[in-house]
């Protein structure tokens, strides 16, 4: 009689934990998470994709509020190109796990197991923008390489409220305009 009292002691304690676990929670977006507003200026690598500058390198973007416009600074100090918030029409971040330097070095030395040194990961995170260029015309795709993931999302949450964009899942975009088409 005990071990049947202690059954149903145990069965009924573990349907308890699972229905006050297993009750659903409301999802939250990110402007609901109280993410924190970004810096006016931050340290990003330039990758590749603005017409006209190919190279990559370090610099900072500075959000330049009076001109409306994200500014990407070269080191030196001088103003590459810049994005005016209302050429945006998509932003998102983007994730790579790349090989780490100190994992290509330990793959290269001519040892048994060395190769194993191609496991050691590193994430890099990214900011990619679409735009218009304002000067030509065309679009492109522009990214950029931050710090770290906390940084990146305060980043595109501060630029998507600037620019004036929504959300769609983790990404920001400018909604096409409906025209009214005659009946």
């Amino acid at each position: 009689m005990k071990t049947i009292f202690s059954h149903v002691t145990f069965i009924s304690a573990l349907l308890a934990a699972v229905s006050i676990f297993g009750q659903p929670r409301p999802v939250t977006s990110a402007q609901e998470q109280k993410i924190p507003p970004a810096p006016e200026k931050f340290a990003a690598r330039y990758e590749g994709g603005f017409i006209g500058y190919n190279k990559k390198q370090d610099g900072t973007l500075k959000f330049d509020d009076d001109g409306k416009r994200l500014v990407f600074i070269a080191e030196n100090g001088k103003e590459l190109f810049w994005f005016p918030y209302n050429s945006l029409f998509v932003i998102y971040a983007d994730e790579k796990s790349v090989t780490s330097t100190a994992g290509n070095v330990i793959r290269a030395i001519p040892l048994p197991g060395a190769g194993l040194g191609g496991l050691i990961k590193e994430k890099r995170r990214y900011l990619v923008i679409q735009f218009e260029d304002p000067d030509t015309g065309g679009q492109g795709v522009c990214s950029f390489r931050t710090e770290n993931a906390d940084l990146l999302e305060s980043v595109i949450q501060t630029l998507a409220t600037k620019a004036n964009l929504v959300q769609r899942g983790e990404a920001f975009y400018r909604p096409k305009q409906m025209e009214k088409q005659p009946n």
